[in-house]
């Protein structure tokens, strides 16, 4: 069975917040473009840095949806795993010292290795918490679908993750922002959904675990969560995060691992409805921009035809990140644009 991972944003120095893989074993890598965001606040310590357009992740601190990035760039079974079992790092280098990888493969990802840390400020920050949350809502969604066709075993898993390491990676800004602690009832209703999948409580502790998300979520300024240049921003980051599991999830053709297919599909799923919200405005402000956004979100909403997925998969990964990208290359116009309106 593929094993369950999660996502977890790593913020970059030069005003670029990413997020990364929810991946098992890539197939194919993600080369999209994030869109910037305001300043962070380096320090030195554990957690992620970056440069660039390109994200670091910091090998001490990340959680292996994290150091799949590595795994889906370099093709190595189990690295993330790997790294995680050689911990502590004084230096990325001591990958190659202590035999994690030969120096050939840490050339290649030498640019996306830290041991530092990169603390959010900022609209970065408040992108960073509801990215997070954005993955709750694209986890929970799918788990709903599942559900409903009666497959609470492939259901589960979706409700692990968020309470199992999404959760923790959000808990201190969920505690700043003074939401009323949710955890409890997500592990209910995993428990729930583990023994007795048939019991009647399983459709109010999963109404439950919904609005808990959604209420953390409104823990944001509502003219916040309402903003395009806010809202892309987050839209992008989670399809940076589908775009890796899409790629985990195929095989010569094939959709391989169903988690990583059903992952994808609720962040897209989730995405295009932020999308839905804000796409007058975008239209509004960028017609040309918004026709491009507007039409790979229908192409990408195609990719999944079900939560159950399809014996052939319906695009590449490389078609798959080409629609990605475009709709963040187009974003990052909007973005542009706001910003620079707002400086007038």
């Amino acid at each position: 069975m593929i094993k369950v991972r999660y996502i977890c944003l790593t913020a970059a120095a030069a005003l670029i917040v990413t997020l990364s893989s929810c991946s098992g074993t890539p197939t194919a890598e993600n080369p999209s473009a994030p869109v910037t965001s305001p300043a962070t606040e380096a320090v030195t310590s554990n957690s992620h840095s970056g440069h660039g357009g390109k994200e670091k992740i910091n090998i001490n601190s990340a959680i292996l949806s994290e150091l799949d990035k590595f795994e889906a760039k370099l093709g190595v079974p189990a690295l993330s795993n790997k790294i995680q079992a050689s911990r502590p790092y004084g230096s990325p280098e001591d990958l190659v010292t202590k035999k994690v990888i030969t120096q050939e493969q840490f050339d290649q990802i030498k640019d996306q290795v830290t041991v530092q840390e990169v603390v959010l400020t900022g609209e970065a920050k408040d992108v960073d918490y509801m990215s997070k949350l954005g993955l709750m809502k694209g986890h929970l969604l799918v788990a709903q679908e599942l559900l409903d066709q009666n497959q609470p075993k492939q259901a589960e898993p979706h409700i692990g993750h968020p309470v199992e390491e999404i959760y923790v990676d959000v808990e201190d800004q969920l505690n700043e922002r003074k939401v009323k602690e949710f955890k409890t009832t997500l592990v209910s209703l995993q428990d729930l959904v583990k023994s007795s999948p048939k019991d009647s409580k399983v459709k109010n502790n999963f109404t439950s675990s919904v609005q808990a998300v959604d209420s953390a979520i409104a823990a944001l300024p509502a003219d916040k969560r309402s903003k395009p240049g806010f809202v892309l921003q987050v839209i992008n980051e989670l399809l940076d995060s589908a775009n890796s599991e899409y790629g985990a999830a195929i095989a010569d053709g094939k959709i391989t691992a169903p988690i990583e297919y059903q992952d994808s599909r609720g962040f897209v799923v989730y995405a295009n409805d932020l999308y839905k919200g804000i796409s007058s405005q975008v239209a509004q402000a960028d017609p040309e921009a918004h026709k491009a956004i507007d039409t790979s979100f229908a192409e990408l909403i195609k990719v999944w035809p079900a939560a159950i997925p399809p014996a052939k998969a319906v695009k590449t990964a490389s078609d798959v990140t080409k629609l990605v990208k475009t709709i963040e290359e187009n974003s990052q116009k909007v973005v542009d644009k706001s910003n620079t309106q707002a400086k007038r």
